[in-house]
């Protein structure tokens, strides 16, 4: 097999392997606060939000040291030791208690920060300015098919039902549980990269992946790791790029567990309000691998950068805020387990619902891919430490959304992340704009990147 052929080979694994442990995941978080509310266990008094504003807060927390664990530990080894990790969050749910569901939110925190510094790794050194484009959209695109999977299961599952039972939830988070676990072995498959480079020449995604099982050199390595967290946090380019990430933190929250809670708690859509939740998520994974295919799989043929596919992202996602503010009624998102018989400007819609979770999977993709792909180019050298960051301000920023989220009405969340959006939009131009003259400067086609 060839350098090339081994690299891609590596994405494809990478992409399936997230695939398995996030359609586990993502189904669980979609479903998470109306399992909770359908518990008959008076012991039981957990918040599916508090539990992902627990996570999330973990998991910004623990990017500070992600790199340094990666470092250390291999980005390989770290994904599986995350993977495990994940099982065991959706495993609680199987019995759920108390102390044991907000205990794992927070070891699911620090595995995320390790998990997605890892794959922020792996995809960079598999990766050249060449290629970043097209092997993010490969990711995404994998990824993202778990919105699909785990979604379809519990539209069918659930079809008709207005209260989940015990049973029905056994079911469906042991195999949730097996589905992880089979994501979490697929890492061993990722086949590590030679060091090309020149003799002398280094280069800290090389660093992290070493060979050296020297205890001083693996410490010199996180020290290292740590350090450039920290200088680069405060660079213009991550700067600006922070207002971005903040964006997809917020609207992630929003699409992943706020939107699919609305829809369960409109009366008016009858017996199948819960299973529209699963049909919800369906129509999101279709947008996100749709987006990722265009975006990224033919990024090649993009003469104008990443710019317009953002600016499409902002325009998908306004066009569905618009929609879900007159047809979700406002206090959907913290309504009782009884569900609420309100209206908002229109008869709640089903057709309009499930068109807003296409276009707010559409929408995440636009953003998300060409993060990835900015990231990766304008940090080949940096990569664990500048994906940490990413991850550090999109996670606190989601952490935040999910604490707000017990509280806050509908149409104060869509404000929120309309304003938010609308700045990182702007900044995210501003860091393309400099990247494109730096490689137009160096005498390198725009279109590769």
């Amino acid at each position: 097999m060839s350098p090339e052929s081994k690299k891609l080979f590596n994405i494809i694994i990478l992409g399936i392997s997230f695939m398995f442990i996030f359609t586990a995941f993502q189904t669980c978080g979609n479903i998470a606060q109306t399992v909770i509310t359908n518990l008959n266990n008076t012991d039981f008094h957990g918040s599916g939000y508090t539990s992902m504003s627990i996570i999330y807060g973990v998991f910004s927390a623990s990017n500070l040291i992600s790199p340094s664990v990666v470092a250390i530990v291999g980005p390989q080894l770290s994904m599986v030791v995350s993977g495990i990790f994940y099982s065991l969050y959706i495993a609680v749910f199987i019995q759920p208690a108390t102390w044991a569901f907000y205990t794992a939110s927070v070891f699911i925190g620090i595995a995320a920060a390790v998990l997605w510094t890892a794959q922020g790794n792996c995809l960079t050194v598999n990766s050249d300015e060449n290629t970043i484009g097209r092997n993010s959209g490969v990711f995404w695109a994998l990824l993202q098919s778990s919105l699909f999977f785990g979604n379809l299961y519990i539209y069918f599952a659930w079809q008709g039902k207005t209260h989940i039972s015990e049973s029905d939830r056994r079911t469906v988070f042991i195999a949730l549980t097996v589905i992880s676990l089979v994501g979490t072995v697929l890492f061993f498959l990722i086949r590590k990269q030679e060091d090309t480079k020149a003799p002398g020449e280094e280069d800290s995604a090389n660093e992290i992946l070493g060979d050296s099982s020297s205890a001083q050199n693996k410490m010199m390595r996180a020290v290292a790791a740590f350090k450039k967290s920290i200088k680069l946090s405060f660079t213009k380019e991550i700067l600006l790029l922070s207002v971005t990430t903040a964006y997809t933190g917020l609207e992630l929250t929003f699409f992943s567990g706020v939107y699919g809670t609305c829809i369960g708690a409109v009366n008016r859509f009858g017996s199948e309000e819960k299973s529209l939740i699963g049909l919800s998520g369906i129509f999101i994974g279709v947008g996100e691998i749709l987006g990722g295919g265009i975006f990224g799989l033919l990024s090649k043929n993009n003469r104008f950068g990443r710019n317009p596919v953002v600016m499409l992202g902002i325009i998908v996602h306004f066009i569905a805020f618009y929609l879900i503010f007159f047809n979700m009624p406002n206090g959907a998102p913290i309504a009782p387990m009884e569900g609420t018989d309100d209206i908002a400007y229109m008869i709640p819609s089903k057709e309009v619902a499930i068109f807003c979770s296409f276009l707010l999977g559409l929408g995440d993709s636009c953003f998300n891919t060409q993060l990835l792909s900015i990231l990766g180019f304008l940090y080949s050298e940096d990569s664990a430490p500048a994906f940490a960051i990413f991850k550090f301000v999109q996670s606190i920023c989601a952490a935040v959304a999910y604490f707000y989220s017990n509280y806050f009405l509908l149409q104060w969340q869509l404000l929120i992340m309309v304003v938010v959006g609308f700045f990182g939009t702007i900044t995210f131009f501003t860091v393309e704009w400099e990247a494109a003259a730096a490689l137009v400067a160096r005498g390198s086609d725009y279109r590769s990147i």
